[in-house]
């Protein structure tokens, strides 16, 4: 095994600490850091999504990050292949890579526990089209819960833009071949550890309430009116209520209170999620460094 080969997977829920914990591992494997949260790849969004600091982007490389416009619609699909393609040219440098974050589609994708079409089907996405101008977003949600329960539990029921996604990829035919699948970590033969950060759930509530006042301080009220409610990034959380704030419908008081609510919501849909996820292995941060010893070899640089 080559000293760069294999690929390291940190998941967690919002507020796990897995940036840091990214960082540091990184500066002692001397690796780069890819990207796996699907709000973070969007452009102007830095309070809201919990970005890299700029210091933090400065402590080692970081790739698949803030590079598309919030109006921009972007697939698990794609991600999987741009990662992996990212992945590569690490690797070719002779460093090691380090996959971030918790967007549970993306980390499945990216290690091929799914099977995705490059294209969906025109008629299903037309027949969606009609459903979405009928019913409602929950209506919508529902449905995906009886097509797949699993990913249903990842996304917010109000969050339209990704339930219509899921629901593509639920109802799409797909054929029995291995022709067109997108490509992963495992059709390319790369060795990877997916790690899910287990964190206290008092500390990460305490985390989440203190990241929530640190963002309303930054100017994340401010940073929601910029990006608009018309944007597809716009449904990540705590954006909608954000906005809402902004046209007067509730106090800061309220906001603050709304935002840990939904932020608290979404770290339990992604701790679900990552619950029954392929291959997954569950560790402390303290543990994360010695697994990737002992896994992938690595060892340090």
């Amino acid at each position: 095994m080559s000293p760069a080969s294999g690929v390291l997977v940190i998941a967690g829920p919002t507020a796990s600490g897995k940036t840091e914990l990214a960082i540091e591992v990184a500066q002692k494997f001397d690796a780069e850091i890819v990207n796996a949260d699907s709000r973070q790849i969007y452009r102007g969004m830095p309070i809201g999504t919990a970005a890299p600091t700029p210091q933090q982007f400065a402590a080692v490389p970081h790739h698949l990050f803030k590079f598309l416009d919030p109006a921009e619609r972007y697939s698990a699909a794609r991600y999987s292949e741009d990662a992996v393609a990212v992945i590569a040219a690490i690797h070719a440098r002779g460093k090691r890579a380090i996959v971030v974050g918790g967007t549970g589609f993306y980390v499945r994708a990216l290690t091929g526990a799914v099977n995705l079409a490059p294209q969906y089907d025109e008629a299903v996405r037309e027949r969606l089209a009609r459903e979405a101008r009928v019913h409602d977003a929950e209506f919508l949600h529902a449905w995906l819960s009886v097509l797949d329960r699993a990913r249903a539990g990842a996304i917010h029921p109000q969050d339209s833009y990704r339930v219509l996604r899921a629901l593509e990829v639920a109802l799409a035919p797909h054929s029995g071949n291995r022709e067109g699948r997108i490509t992963s970590l495992r059709s390319a033969g790369i060795l990877f550890l997916k790690v899910f950060l287990t964190v206290n759930e008092n500390a990460l509530r305490e985390r989440i309430a203190g990241r929530t006042d640190a963002m309303l301080q930054a100017g994340f009220v401010e940073e929601a009116e910029r990006v608009g409610e018309g944007a597809v990034a716009a449904t990540a959380v705590g954006y909608p209520q954000a906005i809402a704030y902004a046209r007067g419908w509730s106090t800061r008081a309220e906001l603050r209170e709304l935002l840990i609510r939904a932020t608290r919501r979404y770290a339990k849909r992604q701790t679900t999620w990552f619950r029954s996820e392929p291959e997954i292995v569950q560790a402390l941060s303290a543990d994360v460094e010695r697994l990737a010893r002992e896994t992938l070899q690595w060892v340090e640089a």
